[in-house]
């Protein structure tokens, strides 16, 4: 049974995403995304001037005479989010966020008659929602973001993404939305990124990568729940988290900045490229 609380909580995440689909996203995502590849249409006869690399030898071969395969722009694209659902993932107002921006990207999806699965993961695979499209099923999603309760706590990143590539074939757009507090996952990235369109969402907390200067801090580890001792009397201390890899396909959002921004700046570069 969903709560009340939880029922108003997607509602105003819907009415905000649709919003910003409506206004600012749908141009950017048609142009950003689509067109990005070709699917079969329809055989015909061959005519001078035809690419002889679509020559179907096959058919030519039955009928005697030249035949040529026609292709069309892919008219839907498959759209999957990889969520990490790591308890670090729910410092502050990360959860939230999250779930704002999925919902944005799932409704951009939507509003284009795409399919969008989403894989929830932590040291594991939690679950899978496989693809569909249509409101009720970007609402779901919604839900499963907000409420879902994983069973592990850490993250990892590779198993995700290894994961992902055996059980989709076809080239999707795919958005890694995560906090990326992980090592060893470089690799699988790269090969994510030769089969689909990968796009990677770092969701960031101020708090977690600026430490005031002038105090001793002990840390816990949300997900291993071991326990550090930082000595920042001196300096104002900030880990080391940028990604190096792919800074075309990232997307930088900070939970105290308005996260249309840096989505609207994504969009429109992949546009014009």
């Amino acid at each position: 049974m969903i709560s009340a609380e939880l029922i108003r909580k997607i509602r105003r995440i819907e009415i905000k995403s649709n919003k910003l689909v409506e206004e600012i996203f749908s141009g950017e995502y048609r142009s950003g995304f689509r067109g990005k590849g070709m699917e079969f249409e329809d055989i015909r006869q061959y005519y001078p001037g035809d690419d002889v690399r679509n020559i179907d030898w096959n058919v030519t071969a039955r009928h005697n005479k030249a035949f040529v395969k026609q292709f069309c722009e892919e008219r839907e694209l498959n759209m999957f989010l990889l969520i990490d659902m790591s308890r670090s993932n729910s410092f502050g107002s990360k959860k939230d966020l999250i779930a704002e921006v999925g919902a944005t990207l799932a409704f951009s999806a939507c509003r284009n008659n795409d399919k969008v699965g989403v894989i929830f993961f932590t040291d594991r695979i939690e679950k899978l929602i496989p693809s569909k499209n249509g409101r009720k099923h970007v609402l779901s999603i919604i839900e499963n973001i907000l409420s879902f309760k994983p069973e592990l706590t850490g993250t990892n990143l590779a198993r995700a993404l290894q994961y992902f590539n055996r059980i989709e074939k076809k080239r999707s757009v795919v958005f890694l939305i995560s906090d990326f507090l992980d090592a060893g996952y470089e690799k699988d990235i790269k090969i994510t990124s030769g089969r689909h369109d990968l796009v990677m969402v770092r969701v960031i907390d101020m708090a977690e990568v600026m430490i005031p200067a002038g105090a001793v801090y002990t840390f816990e580890d949300l997900e291993s729940g071991e326990t550090m001792v930082l000595d920042n009397c001196k300096n104002d201390y900030r880990p080391d988290t940028v990604l190096n890899l792919y800074r075309n396909n990232q997307i930088n959002i900070y939970t105290d900045e308005d996260y249309v921004k840096p989505l609207k700046q994504f969009f429109a570069r992949r546009g014009r490229r």
